[in-house]
Order: structure tokens, then sequence, then C-alpha cells
């Protein structure tokens, strides 16, 4: 079983959080989440990247840092070099880290998290469709090959048919994975894929990060039923 920090995930909620970290983290640990994932590229102020970070680990919480690209769905402005020097720089204050698979850097990070004992996490985001199965085994394929611990996977279905494809992807990966069907079709599978084999899912404590995305203590809740 893959861990994050000290925790081994087993259909664990990641709480994600930009704004106001501090007082997000706080209030994720309250509604029940066992992770949090800090959306570097959704701070007001990079500069302020490390004492935010060093304030959310006193939740005691396991810590996932992404900084994410605008073309899989994140608000980075700037220029790629510095994306990813940012995120080298915070690695040591975190538990895991998120790289997309498209990222051009994406081998330096991997090459770092591992030397730095972090769990690799290697992301891909579709936001327009659900790409076929075997498309959607070979992005999982190729994360893991690139270096991940844990292969994320993120589609838009326009069909229930589509989650169901995605369900089957997951079922039958050949590693841990993480996979979300997002918007309103795919909003159940933000539960009912960690019963398919997603090791984790995200939930939202004030303002969604993703389409379809469900609070913390609502994902926990219907988690604790099934």
């Amino acid at each position: 079983m893959v861990r994050i920090g000290s925790l081994e995930l087993n259909k664990s909620i990641v709480a994600a959080i930009g704004k106001n970290p501090v007082e997000s983290a706080a209030n994720a640990k309250k509604l029940g989440a066992d992770l949090l994932e800090l959306r570097i590229d959704l701070l007001d102020d990079y500069s302020e990247a490390v004492s935010l970070l060093q304030e959310i680990k006193k939740t005691g919480l396991p810590v996932i840092i992404t900084n994410r690209m605008k073309q899989e769905g994140g608000a980075w402005e700037n220029s790629e070099d510095e994306r990813i020097g940012l995120l080298l720089s915070l690695m040591s204050l975190a538990d895991a880290v998120d790289i997309e698979l498209c990222a051009k850097d994406r081998d330096c990070v991997v090459k770092e998290a591992r030397k730095s004992g972090k769990t690799v996490i290697i992301s891909t985001h579709d936001f327009k469709k659900t790409p076929p199965y075997d498309a959607m085994k070979s992005v999982l394929d190729k994360s893991f090959a690139a270096g991940a611990d844990i292969a994320k996977l993120a589609v838009m279905p326009g069909s229930f048919d589509d989650v169901l494809r995605l369900l089957d992807v997951t079922l039958h990966a050949k590693g841990a994975v993480c996979t979300i069907a997002m918007g309103d079709i795919g909003k159940h599978s933000r539960v009912i894929a960690q019963v398919y084999g997603s090791v984790m899912t995200y939930g939202s404590v004030d303002t969604a990060t993703a389409p379809g995305q469900l609070r913390v203590d609502e994902l926990k809740t219907i988690l604790e039923l099934i």
C-alpha cells in the first residue's frame, strides 16, 4: 500500500486548498480530511509559500504540493522555469509532490522527489473529454514508467458510459491510482472510484478547485456509508 508521509492511503480524502491556506487547512482537519494539497498556483503571493507551508504542517496532516500549469487547469501565470523552480524549492517541506505527465521538466522533479524521499504523484487532466479505454490505460502506464508512486487521471465525461469506462480502467490498473470523472455527470465518481481502487479523492473546504468537487465532510460521510 502506498503512503504519503505516515499515512497509508485507503479511501483517503485530500483537501485541496489555495486561498486563505492556513485557515482552510485548519478547517479541512475539522471537516475530517486525511491529507492537504497546497495549490501553489492559487496563492496570492508566491513569496509567502514557505511560511504558509510551515503553518499548514502544524495541522499534523501530510501535505502534497502542486503548482498547476494553466493547460492542466491551473492558474500559474509566470514562466515554466519559475514554476518548476518554486516547486523544487518547497519540496523539503512537503510529504508528496504532484507533477504533470506532460511537464517538460517532469523528470527533474521526480528525481529530486526520489532523492528527498517524497511520494510522487504524476497527473493528467482532460477537461474536454473522456478518452477511450486504451488511451486512459496508456496514460496511467506512462505515469508509472515515469516514476509515479500514484498515477492521477482526471477526465471530463459526456455520459455515464464515460464514467463507467474510467472505473473499468481504475479497477484494472497495475499500480496505485487516483481517478476522477469531473463535472456533474462524474460527481459520484469522487466517491465510487474508491470502491474500484482509487487510493484517494479530492474534496473542497470552501471553494471547489475542480468541477464537481464535493466538500470534505460530504465525502467523508458517504465513504463511511459504503
